[in-house]
């Protein structure tokens, strides 16, 4: 069996430091803010500098990994002799996957030897994490590259996306809401509960009343969906709001005893169009 590596993107909003650790390299997604030429990598700010700025009125556009980037990372590996397995972004928010898809194709054609294989995990933030995470515990358990992308592919449908936004006003930036249900919603305090369905788009499944309500809605969906509540691997991140998601961590822990392995932020890409306060959960389901 051919040695190989995972490398991923970071809208997985897995720290660089953990990222090494595991040992999975990674393509940054970028961004930059109205108005100024610096270009930030995913990582370049922390999660309370990006969001402050954010709250100081600071609109942030983001870019995607071009071919020619996952081509540099990819072919280092390739190189010397390792093949790769490439788990991305979702394609339904990003063109990323797309790029590393091209990047995998033209390279198998420079290197006809190696296995080249592109997964699109259809899942974000820490959800994509999650599928990264659990994938690199089967290939650490000896799976082969095969088996390790075929186990994230079947891992995506029951890989929930559950999460809450405290500004709808960056919904409406996006064109997901209308200014008037924004501007209405903000002012009585309704706060959506989204999720990201099979096709690894943003839903928009319910409205509650108050922050509390909603993050304690978040923890209903496990309740409903989790394929073992008793047991399993369960991530949360969160848009500098650290303190709601050790709100929702410990209502799981009393309700179920589970621990939550993970508190990571939400980074600058997906914050860009959630805004701060965003708090998402993530867990293995039932079904999306």
């Amino acid at each position: 069996m051919s040695e190989y590596i995972i490398i991923t993107d970071s809208a997985c909003d897995i720290k660089p430091e953990i990222l090494e650790k595991w040992g999975v390299p990674f393509c940054s997604l970028t961004f930059r803010f109205d108005g100024e030429e610096k270009e930030y990598s995913n990582f370049d700010l922390t999660s309370t500098e990006f969001y402050e700025k954010m709250r100081e009125g600071g609109v942030a556009k983001t870019a995607a990994v071009n071919v020619e980037i996952f081509s540099q990372s990819f072919e280092k590996y390739l190189e010397n002799g390792l093949d790769v397995l490439y788990l991305g972004f979702s394609s339904g928010l990003s063109t990323t996957y797309n790029s590393g898809r091209l990047a995998a194709l033209q390279l198998q054609e420079k290197y006809p030897d190696r296995k080249i294989i592109a997964v699109d995990t259809l899942s974000a933030s820490a959800g994509f994490g999650l599928i990264l995470y659990l994938t690199l515990k089967k290939k650490n358990e000896g799976a082969t590259i095969e088996e390790a992308a075929k186990f994230a592919e079947d891992l995506r449908p029951n890989l929930c996306h559950w999460f809450t936004v405290d500004d709808l006003m960056y919904l409406k930036r996006g064109g997901r809401i209308s200014p008037t249900v924004a501007f209405v919603g903000n002012v009585l305090g309704i706060k959506p509960v989204l999720h990201m369905d099979n096709e690894g788009h943003l839903i928009n499944m319910t409205k509650v009343r108050g922050r509390r309500t909603s993050v304690e809605a978040l923890a209903q969906k496990y309740d409903e969906l989790a394929l073992n509540t008793k047991e399993g691997t369960l991530f949360i991140s969160h848009g500098d709001c650290l303190a709601d998601a050790e709100y929702l961590a410990s209502i799981i822990k009393s309700k179920h005893g589970v621990d939550v392995e993970i508190i990571t932020d939400v980074g600058p890409v997906i914050g860009a169009h959630t805004g701060p306060g965003v708090l998402a959960f993530f867990f293995v389901g039932k079904e999306r």
